[in-house]
């Protein structure tokens, strides 16, 4: 799929120059640049990433289907 973005020109030289250094296209910075963001806000980029996030969540507190929610209080007899 293709989506157009617009960079200034010092942004997008400066990227230029950054692929040249690095030996990277600028497919390869783009797809780099948004998984980090995706990382950064715990967004999941592929299966294997969300099912790891999936096997880490805590798990919810399991309620004892026989217990009250509130226990009662015994009344002493005196």
């Amino acid at each position: 799929m293709r989506k157009l973005i617009a960079f200034d020109d010092d942004t997008f030289d400066k990227l230029k120059q950054l692929g040249r250094d690095r030996m990277a296209t600028f497919q390869e910075l783009a797809d780099e640049a948004f998984a980090d963001l995706l990382k950064k806000h715990g967004i999941p980029i592929d299966l294997k990433d969300a099912l790891r996030k999936s096997a880490s969540l805590p798990e919810s507190p399991k309620r004892n289907a026989g217990a009250a929610a509130s226990p009662r209080k015994k009344k002493s007899r005196s």
